[in-house]
């Protein structure tokens, strides 16, 4: 879907000099959880059991790879199922990776809608630090707004809950029927939060779900503009995200105004990837210093309460916390877990065209895919389910 248009980017080349900001809040005082203990964490490289795993799972590895990276008919026909690397995570050491289709370890991957799953994190430093509140209604960061639009809250965008009056269709529907192509290369592309803050309310906010790249780029603005608000400048998913996981080969694409497009557009090596889903393993902390604050990922993982309410346009296994997709039963719903076999604790950070940072705690596991899917025919709880057998 990327068209080529220019857009502005956000990278890190050299280290910023970081902004002096003086903050006392309650999230950030010693009164904060400790940081899972005995952890160990990567430093430059991840440390690697590859070469000794092949040797223990050769069979299982085989099983993986033929499902996963085994091509239907020719490349360029862009059918079946078209892994670009596949890696594991296992204790904290890397066990597999594999790359295919001229893909390298060294070369950043499209995270399309993984993206908004790093917006979960922002919006929890920022509450953490105390810039802004999930209670905050969105008027509050996008003033200009009519006050019909002020029922929605940031907790709203970040559980698909805003009530806008939405069509989450991509290439495979009418372009005309697509608010998500509208707002990233049509009307829209040039301011996309207030693009899609001005669609009329279907709903009440909180009152039903349906998934929504737009929710997530209104929450992008609010959260741009509270950090601005704070004293700091455009390099703050640097200062508390990238930088200190050690992510180094991060872009993150903004609109015109300047706000990250936090529904779609950050990429990164898969290598990278696996650090912000170890990262997420090990309760937002890292290095035993916690970023994120404490319960934000609990409750981020926790089945939301708009999806409890009322699902609108939701696939079976749409399953959905905040900005993360998770395997939990709604029995209310009669909705089972939405991968077979997997740990019900896991849950991911899922991208168009077949992009997944699959977290699973019980398993102490962290799982990347990069894709080119073009076609619905992989299955994601068969993948998951093949990967951990590699990581016994």
């Amino acid at each position: 879907m990327i068209n080529g248009a220019i857009k502005p980017v956000m990278k890190r080349v050299f280290p910023a000099i970081s902004l002096l900001i003086v903050t006392t809040t309650s999230a950030l005082s010693a009164a904060q959880s400790a940081c899972p203990a005995s952890v160990t964490y990567p430093s430059a490289e991840w440390p690697s059991r590859a070469s000794e795993v092949a040797a223990q799972r050769a069979t299982e590895i085989a099983a993986l790879e033929q499902y996963a990276f085994t091509l239907t008919g020719e490349d360029d026909e862009r059918r079946g199922i078209r892994t670009d690397a596949v890696l594991i995570i296992h204790r904290g050491q890397l066990v597999y990776e594999r790359y295919a289709r001229s893909w390298t370890a060294d070369q950043p991957h499209y995270a399309w809608s993984m993206t908004k799953s790093l917006m979960n994190t922002l919006t929890g430093v920022a509450v953490g630090r105390g810039y802004l509140s999930i209670d905050d209604s969105i008027c509050r960061w996008m003033p200009y707004l009519p006050m019909s639009q002020c029922a929605v809250k940031i907790q709203n965008t970040l559980e698909f809950s805003t009530g806008f009056n939405w069509r989450e269709t991509y290439e495979n529907a009418s372009n005309q029927e697509s608010s998500v192509l509208a707002m990233l290369y049509g009307v829209g592309s040039a301011d996309a939060a207030s693009f899609v803050a001005r669609h009329p309310l279907r709903d009440a906010p909180g009152t039903t779900y349906m998934y929504s790249s737009g929710d997530t780029n209104v929450l992008s603005r609010a959260v741009d503009r509270a950090y601005t608000a704070a004293g700091e400048d455009a390099d703050y998913p640097w200062r508390h995200v990238f930088e200190p996981l050690g992510i180094t080969s991060a872009t993150l694409e903004r609109d015109a105004t300047g706000t990250p497009v936090g529904s779609s557009w950050w990429y990164a090596t898969p290598r990278d990837f696996a650090r912000f889903g170890y990262f997420l393993l090990r309760d937002g902390c890292w290095n035993n210093q916690r970023i994120l604050p404490d319960g934000w990922v609990a409750a981020s993982t926790a089945v939301n309460p708009a999806i409890r309410m009322r699902r609108l346009d939701a696939d079976a296994d749409d399953v959905q916390g905040r900005q993360f997709w998770l395997n939990k039963p709604i029995p209310e719903q009669n909705v089972t877990t939405p991968w077979p076999g997997v740990p019900e604790d896991a849950f991911a950070a899922r991208g168009h065209w077949g992009q997944s940072i699959t977290v699973v705690p019980s398993r102490d596991v962290v799982i990347v895919r990069m894709a080119d899917d073009r076609e619905r025919v992989f299955e994601f709880a068969r993948f998951i389910n093949l990967a951990l057998e590699v990581a016994r």
